[in-house]
């Protein structure tokens, strides 16, 4: 096992091979390191580059906090200055994993690869094994299209979680038209069928943190969502799809994870 996982995933200073990936430099003063996390995909079928950050401070068989970035955009927009003072104040910190997730993959094993997959099977195994964490102790959370592939994975793999979070998430009360910006979630309504949190919302687990601004376009989805969870911690807050309560309620959100797992 060890010797397949290092076949697939590299989180090595100089990368994999003979394309050299180089670790990035910490700002000065901080105690939380930012690497490059390379994934020669068997699921997805090519290279994913994702990132992972590392507090100074971390246990050993620490936790593991895995975030999903949003719809057309990478892993780094996820990686704010709020986000690293936090992780210096949380006594346990989780490293955490932030994966590539491609331009519209929405998270879930579809027929440009199996990004659902490439996650749970490859990344997380990879990150817990070149990090010596523990593994019952794995949390996922996103924002948009992050938020709905926390919620559609932890629904797929029951128990797999100790935490879930989807900020903002993108969820759609019917498939997304082709001309709309969502055009590409899906590949067909079978697809849509197969990955629909709400209609697999008594799987998400119970306790689930779910947030959305009052004003976000995908508000009335989320209520219908929210109302077919099992208790789920729900928070709408005043503003619209943006970063805005994901960054300043940073410190919340980690402790609830801290709390759980």
């Amino acid at each position: 096992m060890r010797r397949a996982l290092l076949s697939v995933v590299c989180v090595l200073v100089a990368g994999c091979g003979e394309d050299p990936v180089p670790e990035d430099v910490p700002p000065p003063g901080s105690g939380v390191e930012m690497r490059r996390f390379a994934i020669e995909s068997e699921a997805v079928g090519r290279r994913l580059v994702g990132r992972v950050l590392v507090s100074g401070g971390r246990p050993r068989k620490g936790p593991l906090l895995v975030l999903l970035h949003g719809q057309g955009v990478s892993p780094e927009t996820m990686i704010t200055d709020t986000l690293r003072v936090a992780l210096e104040e949380v006594r346990d910190a989780p490293v955490v994993l932030l994966p590539e997730g491609g331009e519209a993959s929405y998270w879930h094993d579809r027929r440009s690869g199996d990004w659902g997959r490439m996650v749970v099977d490859e990344a997380i195994p990879a990150a817990i094994e070149r990090f010596q964490l523990d593994p019952s102790r794995v949390a996922i959370a996103g924002f948009s299209m992050g938020g709905f592939g926390a919620l559609h994975l932890a629904a797929e793999h029951p128990g797999r979680f100790c935490s879930v979070a989807a900020h903002s998430p993108a969820v759609f009360s019917t498939r997304p038209r082709r001309a709309s910006p969502f055009g590409e979630a899906f590949d067909d309504d079978a697809d849509f069928a197969r990955a629909d949190p709400i209609a697999d919302a008594r799987d998400v687990p119970a306790g689930t943190w779910v947030d959305i601004g009052n004003g976000d376009p995908f508000a009335p989805a989320v209520r219908e969502l929210v109302a077919r969870m099992r208790s789920p911690r729900f928070r709408m807050w005043g503003g619209g799809h943006d970063f805005t309560f994901f960054e300043e309620r940073t410190r919340e959100w980690l402790r609830f994870h801290d709390e759980r797992c």
